[in-house]
């Protein structure tokens, strides 16, 4: 389809601005934009493909004529006005977790599940960075061997909590080596040279937070079956985009390495990194601003004979493929 009028939900905020840039780079098909923001936001100017936009208010009568709308404005946001947006006409892409688990919204990462998007009624929803980044790494040896258990433990930047989070992470690294308190707002602790547990909240019948919870859950949903077991944790470092993850995988079949390092490096939207020799794998500041998911350190378990326990890392931008891309992708679908 092409957008007669396309809206973006969240323009002003790090998700939308990337959304933005994604657009143009991939020349997404529209003929009318609109950007809508809180009313905070509204009347801010914002310069695309040489044209200059204000942005308006997003209210629930915002939506008419508009056929095609991406969401990044939060989940509350997106369960308020999602529906008004439905219901004048306007197809959803969301880019918040409001939808993601529900049954008759397509969950998508484009290179794994396309043809989902088809069963869409007005929604589609954009899965968790996290996820995203993880089943980029492991489809391609989940579809040649199979998978039967997956450990996985994220190193996640501050962009995984937006804009502001990234000027706190500057500021605190300022304010601290100057001998300062640093100040913590987006986040409970320091994040400039500090690792913490993932600040999303706990299930305390399990000891799970949401992330890892969602980690679970949505690759289920997306790869169309719960036999895979998972177990996550998840972890706020100091770094500004780039989500990191070290992956173990139990698979079902002996595996060969050349032939899981075709795979990957065949699979799009991903890039092998692996060069041992050199000891140089994927790591956040190169792949910081990279369409890709990049995968390396490459590894049978040590005592290992059988070529069943595989490690692996993996890095991808968590406002591109881990968001803003992903939402432009499924757009593209339709």
């Amino acid at each position: 389809m092409k957008a007669r009028k396309l809206a973006i939900v969240g323009a002003t905020g790090a998700v939308g601005q990337e959304m933005l840039k994604v657009l143009e780079k991939r020349d997404f098909p529209y003929d009318e934009l609109v950007l809508l923001a809180s009313a905070r936001s509204a009347g801010k100017k914002i310069t695309f493909r040489g044209k200059e936009y204000t942005v308006q208010e997003l209210t629930e009568n915002a939506f008419e004529g508009i056929d095609l709308a991406l969401f990044s404005a939060g989940g509350s946001i997106t369960k308020k006005f999602a529906p008004a947006a439905v219901k004048a006409g306007t197809i959803v892409v969301d880019n918040s977790s409001a939808y993601r688990m529900d049954p008759e919204v397509p969950l998508i990462v484009p290179e794994i599940n396309p043809e989902d998007a088809k069963k869409h009624k007005g929604i589609l929803a954009n899965p968790n960075c996290s996820t995203i980044i993880m089943l980029m790494a492991v489809y391609p040896i989940y579809k040649l061997y199979g998978v039967r258990r997956l450990v996985v433990s994220t190193y996640q930047a501050a962009s995984g909590a937006g804009a502001a989070a990234m000027q706190e992470l500057e500021d605190q690294a300022k304010a601290m080596l100057a001998g300062d308190q640093p100040p913590t707002e987006a986040f409970p602790f320091p994040l400039a040279f500090n690792v913490f547990s993932h600040n999303s909240s706990l299930y305390p019948e399990n000891g799970y937070n949401q992330e890892e919870v969602k980690m679970v859950k949505e690759s289920h949903k997306i790869l169309g079956s719960s036999n895979l077991k998972i177990s996550p944790t998840c972890i706020r470092v100091g770094t500004f985009r780039a989500h990191a993850e070290s992956i173990h995988l139990e698979l079902e079949k002996e595996g060969d390495l050349d032939e899981i390092r075709k795979a990957l490096s065949s699979f799009p939207g991903v890039q092998l990194k692996d060069d041992t020799e050199k000891n140089h794998f994927p790591m956040p500041l190169e792949v910081s601003g990279q369409d890709d998911v990049y995968v390396g350190r490459l590894r049978w378990d040590l005592d290992d004979s059988e070529h069943k326990n595989l490690q692996l890392f993996c890095v991808g931008d968590q406002l591109l493929k881990g968001a803003a891309l992903n939402a432009v992708q499924i757009a593209e679908i339709l």
